[in-house]
């Protein structure tokens, strides 16, 4: 097939990574360090299931230098979107199938308004993966799925094609008949795990381990399944319980991309994330308050490490 991966970061590097090794012509889109190093040496991936470098066919800067492709796949930052949406207006083709692998519920809402909304395609992805350093991926842990499937859960000889190359490539991948569930459910956990680890600022083995803030996780959990349910998707009630006792089976240093990204000062997807839904929530009705204020939390944080300021005066000081 003729895959394009917009962002070869860990999710993009690692998926692309995959198909271009099972003979499929993959052409990333990449910009600074990243897209350097792949053109020198082609990227690299360590993973527990082996490591292995593909020498990329192509990597291009911008999307403007892509041919026509089969399947598109869009793995940047949240905060791209817009601006990757606007660029692939004139490149999608007839025959082109769009799936986002991002993090959020909103995702596919974007690409829908501003693409032919019969060439996007539902998905999600599962897997631990990140640049260790220009040129190469780091899969953590064995997981690496994708799961996807048209918006009205009808058959299509596109996803099933998807679903070959990705099975010969190596890949756990499944078609869903309810997309939309699945991007939800995926979110409940995602959006949860991110907000609480980020504002405990710890990884999940300690916020399971205190019952304060192993309720916060549940409560976040709740929030989401009720805004879910309001917006009109089939989540079960009981879902949150279901994802807060999956999460005792993680490993106590787990933690979430968002978690990361604030330890090491850079911007975070929390717009997408807890704001999201709190947004949501506010927009159908359905009291977030967990979810608001772990946004509320960490907004100092979520355009990077803010700036530092004068040293505070202690409340307690005498004047």
């Amino acid at each position: 097939m003729r895959i394009a991966v917009v962002g070869a970061g860990g999710v993009g590097g690692y998926f692309g990574a995959r198909l271009a090794a099972a003979g499929n012509e993959v052409t990333f889109v990449a910009r600074g360090r990243q897209l350097e190093a792949i053109r020198r040496d082609g990227l690299l991936v360590r993973s527990p299931l082996g490591e292995f470098r593909v020498h990329a066919d192509a990597v291009v800067p911008t999307i403007a230098d892509l041919g026509p492709v089969d399947v598109l796949l869009v793995a940047v930052k949240l905060w791209d979107t817009d601006d990757v949406v606007a660029q692939l207006r004139n490149h999608v083709g007839a025959g082109t199938m769009v799936i986002s692998l991002q993090n959020g519920v909103q995702k596919d809402a974007v690409l829908r308004r501003e693409l032919p909304a019969e060439a996007v395609a539902g998905g999600v992805c599962y897997i631990s993966a990140a640049i260790a350093e220009p040129g190469i991926v780091v899969h953590n842990g064995e997981m690496q799925k994708l799961v996807f499937g048209e918006y009205g859960g009808q058959d299509s000889d596109r996803t099933r094609t998807f679903l070959d190359a990705c099975l010969k490539a190596g890949i756990d991948a499944e078609i869903s008949a309810d997309i939309e569930r699945v991007i939800w459910e995926k979110f409940v956990f995602l959006a949860s795990i991110s907000g609480a680890t980020s504002a405990v600022r710890q990884p999940i083995g300690v916020v399971r381990a205190d019952p304060r803030s192993r309720a916060l996780l549940g409560d976040l959990m709740a929030e989401v399944v009720a805004v879910g349910r309001a917006a009109g998707v089939g989540l079960d009630p009981a879902f949150a319980d279901d994802r807060l006792t999956f999460c005792d089976s993680l490993p106590a240093t787990m933690t979430s991309s968002m978690h990361h990204d604030l330890t090491e000062g850079h911007r975070l997807e929390l717009a997408w994330l807890s704001g999201a839904v709190a947004d949501l929530g506010e927009e159908l009705g359905v009291s977030t308050p967990r979810h608001r204020t772990v946004a509320d939390i960490l907004a100092p944080y979520e355009l990077g490490e803010p700036d530092s300021v004068d040293e505070p005066i202690d409340a307690d000081t005498d004047a």
